[in-house]
């Protein structure tokens, strides 16, 4: 090892975030360097991007700033390309400039998961995911903008476009997702006299024969009734065909135009994993053992979205990709690689699955913990309860709890920054030579 090792973490999700602050307050002064890699200088706690959505939340309290909390940790931002396990290094290219490489003693990778996407005509044009801080506030302003579309418009084609929104996929991120922002469009309505809420469509569409399966079929088919009793058209064992300047086709027979296609089904390992040269599963993901090392390494460690970890809790099995898994193992991750650097002993990852909470908007959830279902309002203040213990750092904590405080004395704001998406586009209107331009005046 080099003195003093060097420990390399790629990715600063929940695995990354989470290891990386463990191993700076459990090591010793000079036993080791620590060095986190990820193209964002922050972390996104994911649970809270549908209010962010929504405007419950101020979307910069659902990032956590590595540099501030990792302070005793090397920042790095880029994109990690490569890993040569045999050589311990990984290939880095940084936002601008030549790429790096970097050496290592050990490594942990968790790169995380992307948007799982199907060749689907018209789909990556038209389509936007919902994973990171940056598509929740892009909904929210698209979403505001199509009320103002709709309320200015006298096209009672381009009003029906405006005012129709299609998710894809019906697990935690497409329910809650459309959860929120229907009952955000919905407040907003009025504000908008020429709109009423049963002029929008909101459309659901699940390739299965159920949604949110996490929180179990009986609570899964409460959900359903919910939400069409709110009017969501939920269509289950329904896929997209295509998407092609917004008109949405599906395999029933459905056609119909929308601006706004949101697509939440399912995710994949990062790509970064397959050029890794790790041994991987069917699925794609990279194979682990209990005490969460790459098969057949001692110096590659991995976890989280990315990982086939086995579930000593059902064996044969392995854990579920989600947030609750990714924080506990990152615990264990933490403890192995200083048993690592030490030369003791090494434990298994063990947790038996919780349970799930979701949010349906305000005032308004479903879950099941420890066997146990909730529904409605006290399911809602258990998501929130919940989440607000497992948001990072207790600025964040504080932050978002003024946030919901708030929302209970004023009403949302329904306010639409959609310049945001294009920050310099007023900049070059008013750069051009002749500044005419059709919506002048």
């Amino acid at each position: 090892m080099t003195n003093p090792p060097r420990i390399l973490i790629v990715g600063g999700g929940y695995v990354g975030m989470y290891t990386a602050l463990r191993l700076q307050r459990g090591l010793r002064p000079g036993e080791a360097r620590v060095t986190v890699i990820d193209a964002d200088s922050y972390m996104t706690y994911q649970p809270f991007l549908p209010e962010a959505a929504a405007g419950n939340v101020e979307p910069r309290h659902v990032v956590v700033p590595l540099r501030k909390v990792l302070n005793r940790c090397e920042i790095l931002n880029g994109w990690v390309v490569g890993v040569d396990p045999q050589a311990r290094t990984v290939e880095m290219r940084p936002h601008d400039g030549p790429p790096r490489l970097l050496g290592y003693d050990l490594l942990v990778l968790a790169p995380g998961s992307v948007s799982r996407t199907l060749p689907i005509p018209g789909l990556a044009e038209c389509g936007i995911g919902f994973k990171t801080v940056e598509e929740a506030i892009h909904l929210r302003n698209h979403v505001l903008a199509q009320l103002d579309l709709a309320a200015s418009t006298t096209d009672e084609a381009v009003r029906a476009r405006a005012l129709t929104f299609v998710f894809v996929g019906a697990g935690f991120a497409g329910v809650e997702a459309l959860a929120e922002l229907e009952d955000m469009a919905r407040d907003a309505c009025r504000y908008f006299p020429s709109v009423d809420p049963a002029d929008m469509r909101w459309l659901l569409v699940e390739a299965t024969d159920r949604i949110l399966p996490e929180v179990g079929p009986e609570m899964g088919r409460w959900t359903l009734e919910q939400l069409r009793a709110r009017g969501i058209d939920v269509r289950l064992g329904v896929r997209l065909k295509s998407a092609e300047d917004g008109h949405v086709v599906l395999d029933d027979g459905t056609e119909l135009d929308s601006s706004t296609l949101v697509w939440t089904a399912g995710v994949k390992p990062h790509p970064l994993v397959r050029a890794s040269g790790l041994p991987l599963d069917d699925r794609g993901r990279i194979r682990a053992t209990a005490e969460l090392l790459v098969e057949g390494s001692t110096t590659e460690f991995t976890a989280g979205d990315c990982a086939a970890v086995p579930d000593l809790t059902r064996p044969g099995e392995m854990c579920s990709p989600n947030a609750q898994h990714a924080v506990r193992q990152a615990r264990t991750l933490a403890a192995n690689v200083l048993a690592t650097l030490r030369g003791t002993e090494r434990r298994p990852y063990r947790h038996a699955y919780a349970g799930s909470v979701a949010s349906l908007g305000l005032h308004r959830g479903v879950a099941q913990i420890y066997g146990r279902k909730l529904r409605g309002p006290l399911a809602w203040f258990m998501h929130r309860t919940y989440h607000l213990s497992r948001v990072p750092t207790l600025n964040r904590k504080v932050r978002v709890l003024v946030d919901w405080t708030l929302a209970l004395l004023f009403r949302r704001d329904i306010t639409s920054l959609g310049a945001l998406a294009h920050p310099r586009q007023e900049f070059e209107f008013a750069a051009r030579p002749d500044p005419a331009r059709p919506d002048a005046g």
